[in-house]
């Protein structure tokens, strides 16, 4: 590759999780290459994300309006050429996305998509004759792509930003740090096969919250999630429930200086590690040997479900597929063993 500058359009419209991961791939890409500069093409609610990265910029797709259906992705590939974009890295790889690349491809531009490895995931989880071994990240898998572009990324030791400083409007609803310790927990996912049972959730921020050198903050979206975080909080004043007070941007500024998240097989996993903080997942339906481990965590902070007492684990990849008798999976992960592990860090 010439030292040319080269600009690279970076596809990945959804889900939060997913672009969360695809952050400290591009953060390594420009800081390892001087000669690049990137147009991330995401949903607006994404772009608080990228924000700071130095030489990033960012396209948001309205996928709802003037981007939408078959003439709006024609438009999306007119808007995006006007940024003269030299080379496309489609990180997603599904209809929408392969629509914009063969566009690019077609005028000659050079394209390169990111390979999901479904096989191996199928093989890792269905119910017979499973191979039962950890597979390629998708961070890997990322920088394979980028790798098929000509660009060089090494990720053995990621750069992560500073601590953002709060500002007063943050400050109203976290309070100030002083000495305590910040521990995050965010109990909920898109798939009830991936959340752990709120009764035992419960008993782990009991535990926590009776530590007074510990503060507490749980994160969460919409008005149920919200109702289920309030009662978790209840009666415990170092316990702040985030969802709903702050925007987006507010709380990557709160989870930046957490001393360790607790999530799910989840967005928040995924935020969290981008911004190089300690997280602890729990993972029931799902297997960290499916790629999505958060970025630089070990797999020692991955606390999963008991294979020897639910030897079909993992059962699915995403979560969406249920079971039966595999309900109650997240129950051998109990409540000592996540506060055990919490203390550790």
């Amino acid at each position: 590759m010439s030292n040319k500058i080269q600009h690279i359009a970076v596809i990945r419209l959804s889900a939060m999780g997913d672009v969360a991961m695809t952050v400290p791939v591009v953060r390594a890409l420009v800081q390892q290459n001087s000669h690049v500069k990137i147009t991330v093409v995401s949903r607006p609610l994404f772009q608080p994300f990228f924000e700071g990265i130095p030489n990033v910029s960012f396209f948001a797709v309205d996928v709802k309006g003037k981007h939408k259906g078959f003439f709006g992705l024609l438009k999306l590939y007119s808007d995006l050429k006007q940024l003269n974009i030299h080379v496309v890295a489609d990180l997603h790889n599904v209809l929408r996305s392969k629509v914009i690349r063969t566009l690019f491809a077609l005028s000659g531009k050079k394209v390169a998509f990111t390979n999901k490895g479904r096989a191996d995931k199928n093989a890792l989880t269905r119910l017979e004759n499973k191979i039962f071994k950890p597979l390629k990240s998708m961070v890997e898998r990322h920088i394979e792509t980028f790798n098929q572009l000509g660009f060089f990324i090494d990720l053995t030791n990621p750069i992560f930003p500073e601590k953002a400083i709060l500002s007063d409007d943050i400050i109203k609803v976290s309070g100030e740090k002083e000495n305590k310790n910040w521990i995050g927990i965010a109990p909920f996912a898109q798939y009830d096969s991936k959340v752990y049972p709120l009764d035992l959730m419960q008993k782990v921020i009991e535990v926590l919250a009776s530590n007074q050198y510990y503060k507490i903050f749980l994160f969460g979206g919409g008005n149920e999630e919200i109702n289920k975080l309030n009662t978790l909080a209840k009666d415990k004043k170092n316990c702040i429930v985030i969802a709903g007070k702050l925007k987006l941007n507010q709380e990557l500024k709160i989870i930046s200086n957490l001393d360790v998240m607790l999530s799910m097989d989840s967005g928040n996993s995924h935020i969290a590690a981008m911004l190089g903080i300690k997280v602890i997942t729990l993972w029931g339906a799902t297997h960290p040997f499916a790629g999505f481990k958060p970025f630089n965590q070990p797999m020692e902070n991955c606390l999963t479900s008991d294979r020897e007492q639910y030897p079909l684990l993992p059962t699915s990849v995403y979560g969406n597929k249920k079971v039966e008798g595999y309900e109650d999976v997240m129950r051998t992960i109990t409540p000592e063993t996540i506060v055990k592990k919490i203390q550790s860090l």
